[in-house]
């Protein structure tokens, strides 16, 4: 039997660059070579392709801070044609061959935002993970809250505004509302790139100013005071949930640091240690999080659970970090599904939606 080429695309445009290559490595790692043949195609920060022809090329590859993709002189891109897709290098025009599908490890803007996903579906490939709409909304954190609400599932407090709207709130507005410490956030980005903890008018200033260097949108949120509970989802129409985990940070909040750089910047905690009803209740927001903002494949939905036992939403991940530390496939694992089983479920998951889709009325019949 033929394997089916799995294009892994990694790296990307955003702030999160750094962390996808993480990811892709354990992808890569856990992809069953006698099944599949992997198509390792790294993006860079200017968003050109380059294909990495038998394994993934990095420099500095141990060091979080440094690592970065290596010079290849391969630039490629993907060209639909109907039946498929191939990719084509950029020196000669020549044909590389076809992909089957894609497997997109790529975290933030231009990947984990609907981007790839309508690239996968404009070349007429299947696509690992939620597709267009569940990729935007799931990014976009004010609209992500404002689905949450209507659907009745609880979110903090919030209020988002623009750089041309930004002088509609001050520091001092919204304390009074939201309470002293608010929590600043670029709209379309994960891995805490971009977030502050402000306690003041300077401080609130200085993290919008942040917030806007990486996004036209930002969020401010109120601070819920609670544990910081991780579940991860798995499946399309009946997706599953795992065992919760507990996030303890070992710093003032959850940072890009503690959660790719420093090994001691958090504890993870798994199983989370919560009453058994709880786990129930976290694993049926969880799910119901992922089917009201239309996702697949999957998601790891990161709640806050308060001394009362209020389960409050933060947010959903539509590609969860891969990494060593991060908890998507870790949750996995202890809930008795390796990282290997992982990846070729979530493969078969993508081959599964695509077939459903194409048995979908194209024209009208006359």
């Amino acid at each position: 039997m033929n394997k089916l080429k799995v294009a892994i695309v990694f790296g990307g445009r955003s702030a999160e660059h750094e962390v996808s290559l993480q990811s892709a490595r354990n992808v890569i790692e856990s992809l069953d070579s006698d099944r599949y043949e992997p198509v390792l195609i790294g993006i860079d920060r200017e968003g050109r392709w380059f294909l990495n022809e038998n394994s993934i090329q990095l420099l500095n590859a141990g060091d979080p801070k440094l690592i970065r993709l290596s010079d290849s002189r391969n630039e490629v891109a993907l060209t639909p044609n109907g039946a498929g897709s191939s990719l084509i290098n950029l020196a000669n025009n020549a044909s590389i061959g076809k992909v089957d599908i894609i497997f997109p490890v790529l975290h933030g803007p231009f990947g984990e935002d609907g981007t790839i996903q309508g690239l996968a579906k404009l070349a007429n490939l299947p696509c690992v993970g939620a597709g267009i709409l569940g990729s935007s909304v799931g990014m976009d954190k004010d609209v992500m809250k404002r689905l949450l609400r209507d659907a009745g599932i609880s979110i903090g407090r919030f209020v988002t505004f623009t750089h041309k709207t930004k002088d509609k709130y001050s520091y001092k507005q919204l304390s009074r509302e939201f309470g002293r410490v608010l929590f600043v956030k670029p709209a379309n980005l994960g891995s805490s790139v971009g977030i502050s903890k402000v306690r003041n008018e300077r401080e609130y200033q200085d993290a919008v100013e942040l917030a806007l260097n990486y996004d036209l949108k930002v969020v401010v949120e109120e601070e819920i005071r609670g544990r910081e509970i991780e579940c991860a989802i798995l499946g399309n129409e009946e997706p599953r949930a795992s065992i919760p985990g507990e996030i303890i940070p070992h710093a003032d909040f959850y940072s890009y640091k503690a959660k790719y750089i420093d090994d001691n910047g958090a504890g993870l905690d798994i199983p989370a240690k919560i009453p058994a009803h709880i786990i129930q209740k976290v694993q049926e927001v969880a799910i119901a999080t992922f089917k009201t903002l239309e996702c697949l494949g999957m998601a790891r939905v990161d709640v806050f659970l308060t001394e009362d036992e209020r389960i409050i939403v933060n947010e959903i991940n539509t590609i969860p970090g891969f990494t060593r530390i991060s908890m998507y496939p870790k949750l996995w694992e202890f809930s008795g599904i390796s990282r290997n089983v992982l990846v070729d479920t979530l493969i078969k998951l993508a081959l599964d939606d695509y077939a459903k889709r194409n048995r979908l009325k194209a024209s009208l019949e006359l």
